[in-house]
């Protein structure tokens, strides 16, 4: 048996003062170690956000490895945790890039740049947003389990966590803004455990709470059951996963063993 390892979803709502997203993102990581966390998930755009998008996006983003990255790095040194959170990073271009980093004490050790972008629902996430490059799955280990990432909106797209769960993913980690609308909470419900269940993995999905997110960030296991969940409040939530519960379920459930096709880019 191996021992089991902390998930915690922490569910808050960046603001356009980078100062305060910080202070909040230490106040919830301390909050989720001392409930027993190893891995802290925080939502897409945890360094910088504002509603609606404008020219401000481009002024506060910040390089991977930048003033954001560092302070995650000190933070995570200090308490003894991996942080995954969403960074607003430069790019080439007028726009900027929707970026994931994983970083513990050692420095950065995964990035992840949203691919598909939000464009949908009478949203225009590509106006601000340049979409990632298509790049072999960013993943990370802890504990004896492997992590991957991705975001948000590639929450629709099955193949994206179908490709991380070939790449070894016994974890999806996903932090989201996933917005408020109609039927959007059984949505993110739904997909949430649909990509458990279908690849037989953790997934664990940190979002903004209401009124712009619809909140309920939540741990499912490889079972597609709800093991942590937050309401709709600025929360943590821990769940514990080991690398045996996946292989129990794989051998009851072998779907990805069975299955006759594959996933291609286009």
């Amino acid at each position: 048996m191996t021992d089991s390892v902390g998930i915690a979803v922490a569910q808050f709502a960046p603001t356009a003062d980078k100062a305060v997203n910080l202070s909040r993102i230490g106040e919830l990581t301390r909050t989720a170690v001392q409930r027993g966390a190893q891995v802290v998930v925080f939502p897409e755009y945890a360094s910088y956000f504002v509603d609606p998008f404008d020219a401000s996006l481009r002024e506060n983003a910040e390089p991977v490895g930048g003033a954001f990255t560092e302070a995650l790095m000190d933070l995570a040194a200090e308490v003894g945790v991996m942080i995954v959170a969403g960074l607003v990073e430069t790019a080439d271009d007028d726009r900027v890039r929707n970026t994931l980093v994983a970083v513990d004490a050692g420095g950065v050790q995964a990035v992840y740049r949203k691919l598909h972008l939000y464009d949908a629902f009478g949203q225009r996430e590509s106006d601000w947003i340049a979409p990632g490059e298509i790049a072999p799955p960013q993943t990370f280990e802890r504990g004896g389990l492997r992590f991957g990432l991705q975001t948000c909106y590639d929450l629709r797209f099955p193949e994206v966590t179908r490709l991380l769960a070939d790449a070894g993913a016994d974890v999806v980690l996903v932090p989201a803004e996933w917005v408020r609308g109609p039927l959007k909470e059984h949505h993110w419900r739904t997909l949430l455990h649909a990509r458990a269940i279908e690849n037989t993995v953790y997934v664990a999905a940190a979002d903004h709470p209401p009124p712009l997110g619809v909140g309920h960030s939540t741990v499912v296991d490889p079972q597609g059951v709800a093991v942590a969940a937050v309401g709709t409040g600025t929360d943590v939530a821990v769940a514990f996963a080991d690398v045996d519960a996946v292989a129990r379920v794989r051998r009851i459930n072998p779907a990805l063993a069975l299955r006759r096709f594959g996933v291609e880019p286009r």
